[in-house]
């Protein structure tokens, strides 16, 4: 029987992560002894820690001793935990602008030219609602317009979709919140995947459409309409007016034709969910490999989820083009620090459950891990949730860590594209951008293959790094240029609208 496999992340660390499980008394290679069984994904001691002492794991502080730990111990939340420490930000010093290639020279794909310059990789139609009060109509406007079976009509056309939430009233009328789903609102109706648009309101809320069109100088259109229930006569006329409207618009949506865009015009959002101790090992690195190569190309890479970057701010903050970009960074970190204090939480209340139990420790081990989905190259802006994207390369957007809410604010900065990596099995969609799912290991992708489109786990196999990043490239371009990617075959989407709701509600 072959001895059980631990890797070694860097020479500096005093913990291997047992890529099998190790039992007691085994001997991984590299490793000492096991004086306790090891599960796999987790960590091994390989030095004497003192309590107090620093756990080093990516060459990067993880955590610090709770209590001695002996060569050979299991080393996760029993005996490692999160304590203050400084960070040095050494403020663009690993900052290394890269050359994009010239037009000709870039990778391309099959996408949708909008008006305004903009690519979509999706041709939906998007029900949008001001406030919980027309989620109803909306999604019966989808539900009739399916059950018609007119889209069999339009083949160019991806679907009709109601994107509902629960807000837009019982909150203030200015400030952060109200400012958050305006932006969130808007985002989502200019988002080049939704080729057409109906906002249906109620008429007496808080978020009224009326005012958001006033302040965005917006106009209706062939392919933006609105209407409210209270001003159309009820729920009944409301719905037939919704339908009549979205009947007006398939046509001309479908006359929309693929072209063959250049991959700068990708615009690829970054996500980890159910991470677990091979994420920052296999899937997230490769991706990270892929935003490389999509920015050699021109392209964009949003990295997000703020809480969970608490603890490897440095590693952006060093890659920063500028000292004010990195100090955009370490405000977010202070802000969330407060946020979280304020609402009675610590930002090491994550890992969850789940991520405990597959081998991570600690807030800065995960972060340090979901940190490499953003590759190497500089950190070129950095954006407030749901704010309009514009810069090109890599950048990061300001969202909480919850997967639905993060990507909804992506995608409202104009995504359209989703990369979402996974080691528990994340079940998730994102209309109207497609999510391509990437399992770290290839156990859970064996069980989950239906649900996964990339399995990562063979990176501890031989793959390396480079040679998965470019698998993961490859298929963005497919799915951009129409490929369904296997979240999108599976039907989801559609509840995974979830504005970040801030402030209070009255």
């Amino acid at each position: 029987m072959s001895a059980p496999r631990a890797l070694r992340l860097h020479a500096q660390d005093n913990v291997m992560v047992a890529i099998d499980e190790i039992r007691l008394g085994e001997v991984a290679v590299g490793a000492p002894v096991a004086v306790e069984r090891i599960p796999r994904g987790h960590k091994i001691a390989t030095a004497t820690i003192g309590e107090g002492e620093a756990v080093r794991k990516f060459g990067q502080i993880i955590g610090f001793a709770s209590s001695a730990i002996a060569p050979g111990q299991w080393v996760h939340d029993h005996n490692c935990a999160v304590t203050h420490f400084d960070r040095d930000y050494g403020f663009c010093e690993d900052a290394r602008p890269e050359p994009i290639l010239p037009l000709e020279s870039q990778a391309t794909f099959q996408g949708f030219r909008r008006a305004g310059g903009r690519a979509g990789t999706r041709n939906y139609l998007g029900i949008l609602t001001s406030v919980n009060c027309s989620a109803t109509v909306a999604r019966l406007v989808a539900r009739e317009v399916e059950k018609s079976g007119m889209l069999d009509d339009y083949p160019n056309v991806d679907g009709v979709i109601a994107l509902v939430h629960g807000a837009g009233c019982g909150m203030a009328s200015k400030g952060e919140g109200f400012d958050v789903l305006a932006r969130t609102q808007w985002g989502y109706a200019a988002n080049p995947n939704m080729g057409g648009v109906v906002m249906i309101g109620l008429g007496c809320e808080v978020f009224q459409i009326g005012r958001m069109k006033e302040e965005r100088h917006l106009e209706e259109s062939d392919l933006f309409n609105t209407l409210t229930i209270q001003a159309t006569g009820g729920t009944r006329k409301s719905i037939e007016a919704g339908v009549e409207r979205v009947k007006a618009m398939l046509p001309i949506l479908n006359a929309t034709k693929r072209e063959t865009l250049p991959a700068s015009e990708l615009v690829l959002a970054l996500q980890c969910g159910g991470s677990d101790g091979y994420s920052g090992i296999t899937a997230n690195p490769a991706l990270g490999a892929a935003v490389d190569i999509l920015v050699r190309n021109g392209g964009t890479a949003i990295l997000s989820e703020t809480s969970e970057l608490y603890g490897a701010e440095h590693l952006l903050t060093r890659r920063a083009a500028t000292p004010a970009i990195g100090q955009k960074i370490v405000d977010l970190i202070h802000w969330w620090e407060e946020y979280a204090a304020r609402n009675g939480g610590e930002l090491n209340n994550n890992p969850s459950p789940g991520n405990k139990a597959g081998g991570l420790t600690t807030i800065l081990e995960k972060s340090l891990g979901a940190a490499a989905k953003g590759g190497t190259t500089v950190l070129k802006e950095v954006y407030r949730y749901a704010e309009p994207v514009t810069a090109k390369g890599f950048v990061f957007m300001d969202t909480p860590g919850y997967d639905p809410v993060s990507a909804t604010g992506q995608v409202a900065g104009g995504a359209n594209v989703i990369a979402f990596t996974t080691g528990r099995g994340s079940a998730f969609g994102c209309k109207p951008t497609p999510s391509i799912k990437l399992a770290t290991n290839s156990d859970m992708y064996r069980r989950m293959e239906e649900d996964m489109d990339i399995n990562c786990g063979d990176v501890l196999d031989g793959v390396t790094i480079e040679q998965k990043g470019q698998e993961i490239f490859d298929k963005v371009l497919a799915v951009a240029s129409g490929e369904r990617s296997k979240s999108e075959a599976l039907g989801y989407g559609d509840a995974e609208f979830v504005p970040w709701q801030i402030g209070a509600v009255m």
